[in-house]
């Protein structure tokens, strides 16, 4: 047994897997998010293009999405908060942070993606990068969290 990679401290094969290997369908944009997240991990590169809307296919890199995805060191994904994207809507939106490391450093993805029902299946339709909130004016104490999220102390990721 592995746990999952999408953060939900779930067993990967009762998870994500029957997701993308297609034996099950996300029930919520939420799950859809996390199985692509999931993909890649895994480095399924056609579920992230099969779980994509057909409208919103043209210009898929499928090649550089393998590269990213291979040459990525993944370390998490936060779901910041949803819109719909329930049961029984038709329309949802995801707000997540995907923290990896590429050739570059330690770097983190937060997007708001959009979710649309086709028929019982969700689909990802488009992201969008999501700004930088203004830096707060509260001091951040070297021990405390550090305020780009990733989770560990200021003096050990931002505040070197």
């Amino acid at each position: 047994m592995s746990t999952c990679p999408c953060g939900s401290a779930n067993d990967y094969a009762a998870c994500c897997e029957p997701i993308i290997a297609g034996k099950k369908q996300a029930e919520t944009a939420e799950q859809l998010m996390r199985a692509r997240y999931t993909a890649h991990v895994k480095v399924e590169i056609d579920f992230l293009y099969d779980s994509t809307h057909p409208d919103h296919r043209e210009g898929y890199d499928h090649k550089g999405t393998r590269s990213w995805a291979e040459q990525s060191e993944w370390y998490g994904l936060e779901i910041l908060g949803t819109t719909q994207g329930g049961p029984k809507d038709k329309q949802g939106e995801v707000e997540f942070l995907a923290r990896f490391r590429d050739k570059e450093g330690l770097r983190s993805h937060h997007e708001c993606g959009k979710f649309e029902r086709k028929g019982k299946r969700w689909l990802f339709t488009e992201g969008s990068m999501v700004k930088p909130r203004p830096a707060s004016s509260t001091k951040v104490g070297r021990n405390d969290p550090c305020p780009c999220g990733s989770g560990a102390k200021y003096k050990k990721c931002c505040g070197k």
